[in-house]
């Protein structure tokens, strides 16, 4: 359990994700659970209905057109969460979250990139049989962390 005292950030975002209405609900919950930024990798932000919060206007929103470029910028100090289906991935249940860190989600149909999984400092998953939708996943990850963090 990390000592609330310490100093932490987090970010949180999508690789090549596959509907502007994930965004928008990832975006919400990242509001919600106190991320200190929102980004995404490939396709643009699309502002839609599901931003019911305005969350890209209330915090910092970066988009990278690569993994190289996104992974080159990435805050000094954080650790690259990739969130996957993998067989090097610990369940989220027993994951420690990094004080710093930057949580990377992929599209439902696709996952992440094998350059984002081979670049991550660690990999964790869900003990499910299935993917979950990208906004659901990552809204349980930043919960799980909130849950451990405070």
């Amino acid at each position: 359990m990390i000592d609330n005292l310490e100093q932490g950030f987090f970010g949180i975002g999508i690789q090549n994700g596959k509907t502007p209405e994930n965004l928008g609900v990832l975006w919400r919950s990242a509001q919600n659970m106190g991320a200190s930024f929102i980004f995404t990798i490939g396709n643009r932000y699309a502002r839609q209905a599901s931003d019911t919060h305005k969350a890209v206007g209330a915090m910092p929103y970066f988009h990278y057109d690569t993994f190289e470029e996104f992974y080159k910028h990435m805050p000094k100090s954080a650790m690259l969460v990739g969130v996957e289906l993998d067989a090097k991935a610990v369940p989220l249940e027993t994951f420690e979250h990094p004080r710093r860190c930057v949580y990377l989600l992929g599209a439902e149909d696709n996952g992440l990139s094998k350059k984002a999984i081979e670049s991550s400092h660690h990999l964790v998953k869900f003990d499910t049989p299935l993917s979950l939708n990208v906004s659901v996943a990552g809204s349980i990850v930043m919960y799980d962390r909130r849950a451990k963090v405070f």
